[in-house]
Formats: C-alpha cells, structure tokens, sequence
C-alpha cells in the first residue's frame, strides 16, 4: 500500500508541474495565423484586443477618439468632415456577462461612430478612432462590424503610416442592395498620392463582391500584412491579394465613418443621422519599438512552436442576432483568457497592464489544460491499477 502511495504521489507531482510548464509556456513565443504544423507561418509577438461589446472606457482600452476639422478642399467634396469626440459613443451591452442582449443607449450593442446628417458651416459630423500604439508593422487586422445602411456615407477600417504607406478597407453604403454589396480594397501608395491621392486607376484598388449586405449583421473584415503582400477576407474567407506596394514602416490603426458629398465616394449626407457599430478589434502584429522586442526575446530566447498560439479564424457573422446570439457573438479573445498574454500590453476598462487579464466573463477556452486532460487521464487510471 505504501509503495502504491508513493508511487502516485509521484507521478500527481509530476502531472502538476507538466502542467504549470504548459500553462505558463502557453502563447510565450507569439501568435500564428496558420498551425505551427504547416509547411509555413507567420509569427506575431504582440496583440492588441478590444471587446467593444463590454467596454466603456476607450481610452482605458487603448484607444483614442479623434476631434478635428477638414475643409472641403482638403476633403476633395462638397462639403468638409468635423471628426468629433462627440460622435464617438460607446454602447456596451447593459449585462456584462452575456454577448447577446440590450445595450445601455439602445440599439445595437458596441462602439457606436455616427455620421450627422445636417452640416455645420458646409462641414459634415462625422467620427474617428486611433489606436494609441504606432509600433505596428506587419500583422493580421480584424474588425467585427456593422456597416450603416444609411446611403452617403464611408465606412473604413484602415492601418496608417502616412499618405503613401496605407492599407484600406472602406464601405459606401451607397453600394449596399438587395442585390449586391462591395468592399473597397485599398493601397496607398507613391502612385496614389502622385495621381492626388486617388488609388481607383492603379493596380492597389480594388472593388470586391461580398455575398451578403454589410449593413444586416455583424461580419469580421481583415487584412493580414506581411512584407511581401497585403491579404483582405470578410469572414475568414480570402478575397484578393495585393503584392505590388506592402507597406515596410510601422504605423497604427483607424476606424472612421464620414461623408463629404462627393458623389463619385461617399456620396451624402445621409438623410439622417447614420452609425456605424463595431464590436471588437483584434490586432496579431510584430512591434517596432525596442523595448517591446526585447520583452519578446527574454520570454522567448528559443523559438519553441508548442509555446506558439494559433489565432482562431472567424469563419461566421460574429452577430449576436437570432436564437444563438449568445454564442455566435462571444468570440475568442487571448486578453480574456488568464494566462495566455505573457508579458503583453493588455488594455482594460481601467488601465494596461504587461500581466494578462482575467475576464469578468469567464475564458472561452484554456487550449493548454484542455490539451493536458487525456494525459490528466490515462496516468490516474494507470497508477490506480497498480
């Protein structure tokens, strides 16, 4: 009996610290879009995740509401654009444990940016958001988002370094029907901005189908930038890839939602007041400032691709309409799950902080324990047999 005890009492320590090994291992060595198994991946040390459907604290979250005026000059329209703080509104959910449900200022839940319908001094209403951190280069970009139906005004979700270095996904709701909608892909680039800033007649522009309208439910649009192409998908589906100009400096990433008129893009304005909701932004990139490649190197001096997590691919609307909202909403998150953000910028209601973050809602799923439970298993039915 003794033998058998000691024997368990063994093989149970050893169990507990494989598994410790495994959990605090877990994500150390970045994030892949592809299985580290495939024949080749990519590798992102840093992330960046908002859950807009729970946040109330932009700033808290790492980003930064936009206030500034654009001439109709400037803005080659009819009208100029006044980007207001104002017209940014955030909209989480009124229970902060479900993914599905009423919203404190009604309508759909999320980060509300609202394009006026009336000018002030021939300058259109209109919203923007930025991304506090500007070291992003290279990475895979998504948004869950619910376009405006409203025709006349643009939609985009874009990453920037200056007005040749861009990457664009815009919306004109003046392109949404019953019988199909679109999706502008864009470069900026030295021949854009040699043409006056207008992509439309080079080779980095492109007008793509979608099989669904933007403005009905939620969708995930991405981009996924590296240094030989730009890659765009709307719900986890590859739509066009651009090779030509991919951008080599970093930058950061923007939402806005304007209208200046212009009858040849975004048309408008709206006849009344539009909004565009987003319910997350998740950002899997590489950084350019030292101090966070250093970070990188001393949690990952050897690249282990066990110690490597795969980035779940949003293959559905992430809409929280219908019977199984609840589900269909609640999309993966690494911020939210304790453990696997080892070392990362985490941004939360309150404050970022370089620990992790644990969920008022629970993580979705904790790949390490799951993948250790049939070893959990097999080795207590063994020693019970002796």
């Amino acid at each position: 009996m003794s033998s058998f005890f000691h024997t368990s009492i063994d093989l149970l320590s050893w169990l507990l610290v494989a598994l410790a090994g495994l959990s605090s291992g877990y994500c150390e060595c970045g994030y892949s879009v592809n299985q580290t198994t495939a024949s080749s991946f990519e590798i992102f040390t840093d992330l960046l995740e908002t859950d807009f459907l729970h946040s109330a604290n932009l700033t808290g979250a790492g980003w930064i509401p936009q206030q500034y005026n654009v001439t109709s000059k400037a803005a080659r329209g009819p009208y100029g654009k006044q980007f207001m703080i104002s017209n940014v509104v955030a909209n989480p959910l009124k229970d902060k444990y479900s993914w599905t449900g009423n919203s404190i200022n009604g309508g759909d839940a999320g980060l509300q940016l609202w394009v006026r319908a009336n000018d002030s001094d021939g300058l259109i209403g209109s919203a923007e958001l930025a991304a506090q951190r500007t070291d992003l280069l290279y990475g895979s970009f998504r948004i869950g988002v619910k376009m405006s139906g409203d025709s006349g005004t643009c939609g985009a979700f874009f990453w920037f370094r200056n007005n040749s270095q861009e990457i664009d996904m815009e919306f004109l709701s003046k392109q949404f029907n019953d019988s199909s909608s679109a999706v502008n892909l864009v470069l900026q680039t030295p021949l854009s901005m040699a043409a006056g800033f207008d992509a439309s007649n080079t080779a980095d522009f492109k007008v793509e189908a979608l099989p669904f309208r933007p403005d009905e439910e939620f969708h995930e649009y991405r981009f996924d930038w590296s240094p030989e192409k730009v890659s765009f998908y709307a719900d986890g589906q590859w739509l066009h890839d651009m090779t030509r100009y991919s951008p080599n400096s970093p930058g950061h990433l923007v939402l806005n939602h304007w209208s200046n008129g212009d009858s040849l893009w975004s048309a408008g304005p709206p006849q009344s007041d539009a909004v565009m909701t987003v319910s997350y932004i998740k950002a899997y990139f590489n950084s350019s400032d030292p101090a966070r490649q250093e970070a990188y190197a001393a949690r990952c001096p050897t690249l282990n691709p066990n110690e490597v997590c795969e980035i779940p691919n949003q293959t559905t609307p992430p809409d929280s309409s219908g019977a199984n909202g609840n589900q269909t909403a609640h999309t993966y998150f690494f911020s939210l799950d304790t453990g696997h953000t080892p070392n990362q910028t985490v941004y939360n209601a309150t404050n970022a902080t370089h620990s992790g973050a644990t969920s008022i809602l629970g993580a979705s799923r904790s790949v390490s324990l799951l993948a250790s439970m049939p070893l959990f298993v097999v080795i207590l039915t063994w020693t019970f047999a002796l």
